[in-house]
């Protein structure tokens, strides 16, 4: 008797751990990355985030401490330069919610985050990192989720 009820309880926790490893902001989000030749050496690398339903997606500047803005690092790669800073193509709203108390930046159904990134050579390499992101909606925060992208570069 003991056994059943030892793996009735094994078989919970895992069937627990299951649903919680397949929910959050990642779900949520479908991400697709690309680079176009904008001079000899530099690129314009666009990492487009399509949310899904009412959901939305923080800003880089989420406004208030609370949420987690959306963060992308770039590994570093010694054929490359980055050129300024990451910028966002879309339609930002700047909402104060007062369960964040304060105003936040976030965006609904689409946002492009676009970097130049400057080639040191004509050499055929990768842009490699991370996004670091969560969604909201109206009655719950999903919890943040890591994406990790490769983006050829001079290809």
């Amino acid at each position: 008797m003991k056994t059943s009820s030892v793996l009735l309880s094994l078989m919970i926790l895992l069937g627990t751990g299951t649903a919680f490893s397949q929910s959050g902001s990642a779900k949520q989000v479908t991400w697709i990355f690309s680079s176009k030749k904008i001079t000899e050496k530099k690129y314009e690398v666009s990492i487009t985030a399509t949310i899904a339903g009412d959901y939305h997606l923080y800003a880089q500047d989420g406004g208030v401490e609370g949420p987690i803005p959306t963060k992308i690092s770039f590994l570093p790669n010694p054929l490359l330069t980055l050129e300024g800073k990451t910028i966002e193509r879309g339609k930002k709203i700047s909402k104060v919610e007062s369960v964040w108390g304060g105003k936040v930046n976030f965006y609904n159904k689409t946002v492009t985050f676009v970097q130049i990134v400057g080639a040191k050579t004509k050499a055929k390499t990768m842009l490699n990192g991370n996004i670091e992101f969560m969604v909201c909606n109206d009655d719950l925060c999903l919890p943040p989720s890591e994406v990790t992208f490769k983006i050829a570069i001079g290809q």
